[in-house]
Order: C-alpha cells, then structure tokens, then sequence
C-alpha cells in the first residue's frame, strides 16, 4: 500500500533522474561493452498512465542508457536528457519550454546531483535509498516503493487519487 503524498492535480510535468529512481541502482554487467539495468513494469505502466493522462514525462540523467532510449521510444518522450552533469540549466529549459510554474512542476531524484533541481520546485520526491542529503531537503517527500520497483508508479497513482477526487467533488457539487 502506498502512502498519500502531498501533491497537486495541477502537475503538469513529472522530471525525473534515471537511475535510482526507474532502476535500483545496480548494474548488470554482461562484458565490457554490455551493461543491462533492471526496469519494473509498475514503473513503465506510471510513464504510461501519466503520458495518456496529458502529464509530461521527461528524464534528466547524469548517465547514457539505452534503457532510457526504449522508454522515450515506448512513449514518445520528447525531454530526454542523459550525460547531464548540472541538471538545474536543463531543468530550467524544460520550464521554460513549456512556460510552467514551479508548482507544475514534480522533480524526482535521489543523489546530491539532483538536489539544486529538487530545490528548485514545489513538489521534490526521493526514494527511501536515497542519499541523506536528498533527504535533507527541506521539502522532500519520500515514496514507500523502492527504486527500480515502483517508485514512479506510487506517484503517479498519487496525483490520479487528487484528479479522481476533484472530478468527484465537481460531480456532486453539481448535483
């Protein structure tokens, strides 16, 4: 069971790093040119969910995947950004792209690279595995679902439960 997190119906962008998030951290290496990183299907159903809800997914990632290639293909993600060492610069154009406020904004992370982008907006979500210094941040908010196995996911059923909610609460006041 997931734990209610304190979020907005009005997200309208969810950012996220990769790896610790999507993933567990962990890498499988098959030889020195093969590495392969675990994904859950809980996690790939958030992406779509959220994108066939009108809710943009992007990923920033200090690394290079092919794994992050397939979901941006799965989906047709369009704000792919990997090799990233600062994440703020990239984070901002994202916003400014899209013209959002930084309450529209949910950023996902886990380590002390993420922390000037989780900073940066209303709502920042880490993981239970995250860097304590994540955890320090005065905001964060951290998911009852491990990385790699649904983290993604229990956020996105959170911000659904708010949209259901208010559709509901328009519904009967309605009547």
């Amino acid at each position: 069971m997931y734990k209610t997190l304190n979020l907005s119906s009005d997200i309208k962008i969810i950012v996220s790093d990769f790896d610790g998030i999507f993933t567990d951290n962990s890498v499988y290496i098959l030889n020195k040119d093969t590495k392969l990183k675990k994904l859950s299907f809980k996690d790939l159903m958030g992406v779509s969910i959220a994108v066939k809800n009108g809710i943009k997914v992007a990923i920033i990632s200090g690394e290079k995947s092919p794994e992050i290639d397939y979901i941006a293909e799965k989906f047709s993600l369009k704000d792919i950004h990997q090799g990233i060492r600062e994440k703020l610069p990239v984070l901002e154009k994202i916003k400014q792209k899209y013209s959002l406020k930084d309450d529209e904004i949910l950023y996902i992370g886990d380590d002390i690279n993420d922390i000037a982008c989780l900073n940066s907006v209303k709502y920042a979500i880490t993981v239970e595995e995250a860097n304590h210094k994540v955890k320090q941040v005065p905001h964060i908010q951290i998911t009852t679902a491990n990385a790699g196995n649904g983290a993604f996911r229990e956020i996105i059923d959170n911000i659904m439960e708010l949209k259901e909610q208010i559709l509901s609460e328009r519904e009967t006041s309605n009547l």
